[in-house]
């Protein structure tokens, strides 16, 4: 068993201030490593991510907190950057950071943002990467920066993050998966929605292929997987062959499915995201399920 693996769930950030912060706290006494909160900066019935990651963070003390992901065309980099360090900084260093190249693009483009193609959207990635790192150093000279989407003329670094950010991209096509292979700390797998579980192995391939070619180890890009569903206690007989269908099983089929992921394919990060966004099923995540995925990756 690898001694990276990481265990977390994801929060739909609801304006149930309350159960945002009951959520939270079922995660952080599970012993959870990972609190994520899915990013729709355009839905009018959610909370802000990076406000509700501010209020979670000050609410706990030991879990890492990140955005799932957040959408790069309505969070510049430069500012994001800024954002991200402070809240760092006022957590201790549980902050990291999940990137989105676009997504929704007709719910984007009404809050005034242009609509960008597939190429454009992963060559404004690989510059909000650039711009990101360079703006988290801890001292250095004014920095300049010319590209496509995103420039720095003689922007001044800083304040650095209490530690290295990790930033993970959410790719999910080819040239996606190349650029992340190629430059991100990880992939943060989309759901099943998003990219079927066949397409997996895969993914998985050309994320390997892409940092060979940029003389990266493959291992060091993380690998977390997310899974929509539920723990129920009826038996379900759960697959993740094929299709796009969430997880609806025993905690013993989610922990022997997690297993298989992390056994079969490199990843050594798993992510729950509850149907229905409760603290129960966190709370049996976490005390059910991961125990016994540590046991069965450790056998």
């Amino acid at each position: 068993m690898r001694d990276d693996l990481l265990f977390g769930v994801a929060l739909t950030p609801t304006v149930d201030v309350a159960a945002n912060r009951a959520f939270a706290a079922a995660a952080e006494h599970g012993g959870l490593d990972l609190l994520g909160i899915q990013d729709a900066p355009f839905a009018p019935d959610r909370l802000d991510t990076l406000v509700l990651a501010g209020d979670l963070l000050a609410a706990t003390s030991k879990i890492t907190v990140f955005p799932d992901v957040a959408s790069l065309p309505l969070r510049p980099p430069a500012l994001l950057a800024k954002t991200a360090a402070a809240l760092d900084l006022v957590s201790g260093g549980r902050f990291e950071l999940a990137r989105g190249a676009g997504g929704y693009w007709d719910a984007i483009t009404r809050l005034g943002v242009p609509r960008r193609s597939p190429r454009e959207s992963n060559a404004a990635l690989a510059e909000a990467v650039t711009v990101l790192r360079a703006l988290w150093q801890h001292d250095g000279a004014p920095i300049e920066f010319e590209g496509e989407y995103y420039s720095l003329a003689g922007a001044s670094p800083g304040p650095a993050p209490a530690h290295p950010i990790e930033i993970w991209v959410g790719a999910q096509g080819p040239k996606a998966l190349a650029l992340t292979g190629r430059i991100a700390d990880g992939w943060a797998a989309p759901i099943a929605s998003y990219l079927p579980y066949e397409k997996w192995p895969d993914a998985h391939r050309l994320l390997d292929e892409a940092a060979i070619a940029a003389g990266r180890d493959p291992a060091a890009v993380r690998r977390i997987a997310h899974l929509v569903g539920t723990i129920t206690e009826a038996p379900g007989a759960p697959r993740i062959e094929q299709g796009v269908d969430p997880v609806r099983g025993t905690a013993s089929e989610w922990a022997e499915l997690l297993a298989k992921l992390g056994s079969e394919l490199p990843f050594t990060g798993f992510v729950f995201l509850p149907e229905d966004n409760s603290s129960s099923q966190v709370g049996a995540f976490a005390g059910d399920v991961v125990p016994e995925v540590r046991r069965l990756l450790s056998a």
